[in-house]
Order: C-alpha cells, then structure tokens, then sequence
C-alpha cells in the first residue's frame, strides 16, 4: 500500500536461499524504491572516490608561508633577533623539514608593507599542526609579539 510520502515499500519474505541480487530485486521493484537505493548506491561509489581526490593534492608537500609586517618601532636589532629566533625552530621542532626565509625584493609595490617570509615544508597536517603547538613556536610567538604591526599566514599543498 503507498504511503502518502510516495515511497512505496513491499516487504516481502524470501527463502533463504535467495542470492542478494534477487533480494534487491525485489526491494527495488518500484520506482521510489529504485530511486532511493540508485542514490544510496551512488553514495557508496561516489565517497570512496571523492576521497581518494582529496588526498591526491597532498602527494605534495604542506608549505606553511608566514609574512611579517613590522612595526616602525622596532630596531634593526629587534628584526635580527626575530630573524634568527624564527630559523632556529627548524632545529627545535620536528616535522619542519625545511625552512627558507628572506626579505622581500620584488618590484612590483604590492607587499603592503611586509618586509619578511618564511616557508615551511611539511609532510603533513599532523607535522603542521604539532608545530603550530609546539612549546618552541608558542616562546617564538611570545618574542615576535611586540614587534609586530601584522603577520599573514598561508597554508597550501605544492602542485608540480
């Protein structure tokens, strides 16, 4: 009997010999019922898939790019301990499996006043965000802090 809904369901008892391709058969066997079970079958090939195309961007390595903006007030000196502080995690962190960092040079007038960037490779998320708590990051934090006028922080999957 259909339901108002429009989904029509028939239960049926089968012998239980019956083969799973003659029970959906029979499950299917109206065009609601057939809908629902196409859809559900389309979710089962669909998911597997659309995970394999997330992790197929991460065959690259996780760059962790940082840009710092500094304040007017801070010296030369300041800028150099920072500097120097920010290279030495790759040593104290592990999961930081490379670190390049300059200054920038580019003569195009976008930088918007950031003066210096860093790039850190990463194997993964879990390499990235260990280092994002990490106590080494969390002290370097606290040493950058008062220098800053602003930091711009982008995370992205390499592509060759």
């Amino acid at each position: 009997m259909p339901a108002e809904s429009g989904l029509v369901l028939k239960i049926v008892r089968l012998p239980l010999a019956s083969t799973g391709t003659q029970r959906l058969a029979l499950l299917t066997n109206t065009l609601p019922m057939k809908s629902i079970v196409c859809f559900a079958l389309l979710l089962l090939v669909a998911l597997p898939l659309s995970g394999m195309a997330a992790s197929a961007h991460r065959k690259g390595k996780l760059l962790h790019v940082v840009s710092f903006k500094f304040k007017e007030t801070a010296s030369k000196e300041d800028i150099r301990r920072v500097e120097e502080a920010f290279h030495a995690l790759k040593t104290k962190i592990p999961g930081v499996e490379k670190l390049v960092w300059g200054t920038n040079v580019s003569p195009e007038k976008h930088d918007k006043g950031f003066t210096h960037c860093w790039v850190l490779t990463f194997n993964s998320e879990k390499d990235r965000d260990a280092y994002l708590v990490h106590p080494d990051h969390k002290k370097f934090g606290e040493l950058v802090g008062p220098f800053l006028g602003d930091v711009f922080v982008v995370d992205f999957w390499s592509h060759e």
